[in-house]
């Protein structure tokens, strides 16, 4: 297997389109391409997705450790030709100015993989020498497959940033691609728009790779990354597998999945199976209530007020979970699904949409960014995530907010500095709802615990009390 991480200059540069270029290109060489994001994001990944076939992974300096990090990276590559990493922000833009922590050039070194730097080139001729030899030398330990620049506004400005870079520096140029309003991706309040909004049709596919293609010398960066070794498993026999299988139980959780809720860190999902659940995904757009016969529910991130009359008009859905979140069935809910939980959505035209109601609070858009940040919470009471004291780490990242309420945050919550963050999480009977994407692998006795819940939910409909 080849690996590679394309990282660029500064937030905006355009390395999401070159990496899905980049994707689009070796997947129609037949090459096996497995796809990964730097950083908490979830609608990269999802277009990765679209691109490739294969489940988008993040990887992450501060929500996850080195170990697991690497873990994730090694058993997601296991049937690939090659691995493409999209970095965040600027190569080296981490959670401060002193040190490379969280940051995409960390993540290369550990992966021991090469950078591909994108550079926007516009407006910048000679300049670019001095750019580009400046971020190859800032790090000497940090591996460089060459450059590659993009918004080049014609052959004779590529050929001035080429010989901008003739003696200068040791990495290669690669190509440049030119300016193309028809294939980016438009963007919303969070972001790019997902890939359930935006999807990446055959033709945009194609035209990502005829983008590269024809901009950039693949063959020669083919040729210059370096064959490592696939992670084999430690082997496992047959009949133990067979044996666990037969004697494990199970619960049933349904999990939100539509254009309204679409953001989930693939582990999560794994880590619940792993620790016996069956997942039912359903739409709580289009289907009617909740799926039958399930212990437990998840409704991941996404955008709820863009969808909030849909939602309203659904009543099947709203009065199947709030009754369930009354009968104690265990209620997992993040950002979005945190949102539809809440009473009342209010968009941004001041229009009220109402809501499930598990949670008494008004949920209003806002037009500025409300909160943003990585976080760590701590416990402060027993909830279906485990007891007082349990941690896990996530992010943080919304334009709503409630209005003013009394009630207490489950969670005590800091920043990734160590400075104490207001972060809400709220319990009623077994549904706990947050603003917070946790990733489970942060600690994976969060899904446990969780599960847990759902099979002593599970055990109380079998078996109620006389």
């Amino acid at each position: 297997m080849r690996g590679i991480v394309v990282a660029g200059t500064h937030s905006g540069c355009g390395k999401t389109t070159i990496t899905l270029g980049l994707m689009a290109a070796f997947r129609r060489r037949g090459l096996r391409v497995a796809p990964f994001k730097t950083g908490p994001d979830f609608i990269d990944p999802g277009h990765h997705t679209a691109i490739t076939g294969v489940a988008g992974r993040n990887l992450d300096g501060w929500m996850l450790e080195k170990q697991t990090n690497l873990e994730i990276f090694k058993q997601n590559t296991r049937q690939a030709d090659i691995a493409v990493v999209e970095g965040v922000m600027g190569l080296f833009d981490g959670y401060d100015g002193k040190s490379e922590a969280g940051s995409t050039a960390q993540l290369a070194k550990w992966l021991d993989l090469p950078v591909l730097l994108v550079v926007d080139a516009r407006s910048m001729a000679r300049s670019a020498g001095a750019l580009v030899q400046g971020f190859e030398n800032f790090d000497p330990d940090l591996k460089f497959a060459g450059v590659v620049f993009n918004r080049v506004g014609s052959p004779v400005h590529l050929d001035y940033l080429t010989q901008a870079l003739e003696g200068n520096v040791k990495m290669p140029c690669l190509g440049g691609v030119g300016r193309n309003q028809d294939i980016e991706i438009p963007s919303r309040h969070l972001g790019l728009v997902t890939s359930h909004d935006h999807g990446l049709s055959r033709k945009m596919k194609n035209d990502l790779a005829d983008l590269v293609e024809s901009a950039m010398d693949l063959d020669a960066l083919l040729d210059s990354l370096p064959f490592r070794p696939i992670y084999t498993p430690a082997y496992t026999p047959a009949y133990t597998l067979t044996a666990s299988k037969k004697i494990k139980s199970f619960v049933r959780i349904a999990v939100a999945r539509d254009a309204a809720f679409c953001f989930y860190y693939p582990e999560n999902i794994e880590l619940l199976e792993q620790a016996g659940a069956h997942i039912i995904y359903f739409s709580p757009l289009a289907d009617p209530g909740l799926p039958d016969n399930i212990d437990g529910l998840y409704l991941g991130g996404g955008y709820p007020e863009l969808h909030a009359a849909t939602l309203t008009h659904n009543t099947g859905f709203r009065q199947a979970v709030f009754w369930a979140s009354q009968n104690g069935m265990p209620i997992y809910a993040e950002c979005g699904g945190f949102m539809a939980l809440c009473r009342t959505l209010e968009d941004l035209s001041g229009q009220c949409h109402d809501m499930v109601g598990c949670f008494g609070f008004t949920c209003r858009m806002s037009k500025t960014l409300r909160a943003l940040g990585y976080r760590e919470i701590t416990l402060n009471r027993d909830t279906i995530l485990g007891a007082a004291g349990v941690t896990a780490r996530g992010h943080e990242f919304h334009y709503s907010g409630l209005d003013d309420h009394m009630e207490k945050s489950v969670y005590n919550a800091s920043d990734r500095t160590g400075s104490m963050r207001a972060v809400p999480g709220f319990a009623v009977n077994r549904t706990l709802g947050s603003y917070l994407h946790l990733h489970f692998k942060s600690n994976p006795d969060v899904p446990r615990n969780f599960v847990q819940a759902c099979f002593q939910y599970q055990s109380e409909r079998k078996f109620p009390e006389k």
